[in-house]
C-alpha cells in the first residue's frame, strides 16, 4: 500500500519533471495561462504519458486526482497563480 503523502512536489516528480518549488513555479509561470478550452491532460506541453497518466488519474477520480485539480487550476484562465 502506497502510504506517500500527494502533494505538488511528488506530483512533478512523478512526471519525470523537477519538483523543487522554484521548477514548479517556473512550469506553472511558462504554461499560464492555458486556455479554458484545452483539458490539462491534452495540453502540447505534455509527453504521451505524461498525458495519459494525468488523464487517468482525473477520470478514475484516482489517489493523484485532488493534486492533478490543483495544477489544473492553476494553469488555467481565471485562476488565479499563486
Amino acid at each position: 500500500m502506497d502510504t506517500q503523502h500527494k502533494n505538488m512536489q511528488i506530483l512533478f516528480e512523478q512526471l519525470g519533471m523537477d519538483g523543487d518549488d522554484a521548477s514548479i513555479e517556473a512550469f506553472i509561470a511558462d504554461h499560464y495561462p492555458l486556455s479554458k478550452d484545452i483539458k490539462l491532460s491534452e495540453a502540447s506541453f505534455w509527453t504521451p504519458s505524461q498525458a495519459a497518466f494525468l488523464k487517468e488519474e482525473i477520470v478514475e477520480d484516482a489517489e493523484w486526482a485532488p493534486v492533478v485539480d490543483e495544477l489544473n487550476a492553476r494553469l488555467h484562465e481565471n485562476a488565479s497563480p499563486r
